[in-house]
């Protein structure tokens, strides 16, 4: 009886340190420093503001690359999410599971296992992450930041921006409250990640895209 009681108790506990552990791991695979290094043999760590990130990835190889890795790095925050949102049922009604999910991508992308617990900003990871969790907030937010990178040239301001207004966002389309909780710490995270590229912002030293 006791020991049914305990697997009762664990087993939620044991389902969600799963989910962590797996979308950290899928978080933590490191496609722009891959990318670069198999296309030129270089460290990305090395180039640049050092990040492995989409941004980056342009400063070496060009837009079409920019734009493949940003794909597959939402795409790394979107598939966790998803299997997390419609397999696990350990405090479900809360929405708990994907967002344990979603915070352990921000986590392995910009703290990569792979990569010595260096990354990328996890912005593009981290707009994959609110698709997943609602398709209506994730699309506005990436219109966000593809109108206001558009018109600044600064894919920092439109991340900025874009990831600040994510809880708002959630909740006017009244999801449930740990995304909310969610966006406002992973938005403040990312910012944080930021910090000196809003430096460079305020000095008016911030690289602008072409």
């Amino acid at each position: 009886m006791i020991y049914r009681i305990l697997e009762i108790m664990l087993q939620p506990s044991l389902e969600l340190l799963m989910i962590a552990l797996a979308a950290y791991l899928i978080g933590s695979i490191p496609t722009g420093y891959i990318v670069v290094k198999l296309a030129t043999g270089q460290d990305i760590r090395q180039i640049g503001s050092g990040s492995t990130g989409a941004t980056n990835v342009k400063r070496v190889l060009g837009k079409k690359w920019f734009f493949l890795v940003l794909l597959i790095d939402a795409f790394k925050g979107f598939l966790p999410v998803l299997v997390a949102k419609n397999t696990s049922y350990a405090f479900i009604e809360w929405g708990l599971p994907p967002v344990i999910a979603a915070w352990s991508v921000l986590l392995g992308h910009s703290k990569s296992i792979f990569l010595k617990f260096s990354g990328g900003k996890s912005v593009a990871s981290g707009v994959g992450t609110i698709l997943a969790l609602s398709w209506p907030v994730g699309l506005i937010i990436a219109g966000i930041w593809s109108i206001v990178t558009y018109y600044s040239r600064y894919v920092s301001l439109g991340s900025i921006i874009a990831l600040g207004f994510s809880p708002v966002l959630m909740i006017i389309f009244n999801t449930p409250s740990f995304y909310t909780v969610y966006c406002a710490t992973g938005a403040i995270y990312v910012i944080y990640l930021h910090r000196e590229n809003i430096k460079r912002l305020i000095a008016g030293e911030e690289n602008k895209v072409r």
